[in-house]
């Protein structure tokens, strides 16, 4: 199986190792998180939200959709969480600036550097697979990224594009 990607921030390309099954994606930023906050007026806490960029847009094959998570080792080097547990991009999601993303809340002060891992992917059947994709999916052996120029589709137009009703 094949997926085109695209390099949108310099250094955010990665490889998929042989070790584990999951490909690792890094911070194509410098992103600062600041200490939860309490509100004494209104007797609440906030916490220091952002989403953070990953430097890739990728085309999936049709029929597969991506899972991406928090790398296991992430809150033990900084208190962040992923802010709706988990990520799901589908395969419309695919244009030249359709960027990966990571929406993380932070539980304490915190700096997360340009180029750590910061987060990882899977590829599986999405509910929509057609059978002979899904046939396809069922000898398929390995996952093989192409870097391109270009994706050569519509932007989808970023997180939530799809809107709320």
């Amino acid at each position: 199986m094949k997926i085109r990607a695209k390099e949108l921030e310099k250094g955010s390309k990665f490889d998929i190792i042989k070790k584990g099954d999951w490909i690792d994606l890094r911070a194509a930023e410098t992103v600062e998180f600041a200490v939860p906050k309490y509100l004494y007026k209104e007797k609440r806490v906030v916490f220091d939200s952002k989403v953070i960029k990953l430097g890739v847009a990728m085309k999936l094959p049709g029929g597969l959709e991506a899972i991406v998570v928090a790398r296991s080792g992430l809150y033990k080097v900084h208190p962040v969480l992923v802010r709706n547990s988990l990520g799901v991009i589908d395969n419309s999601y695919s244009g030249n600036t359709d960027e990966w993303k990571l929406p993380l809340i932070a539980m304490g002060a915190t700096t997360i550097t340009q180029g750590e891992r910061i987060c990882q992917f899977r590829v599986q059947l999405s509910q929509k697979a057609t059978m002979l994709q899904k046939i396809k999916w069922l000898f398929t052996s390995s996952v093989k990224v192409e870097w391109v120029d270009t994706l050569d589709t519509i932007n989808r137009g970023g997180f939530g594009s799809t809107g709320i009703k």
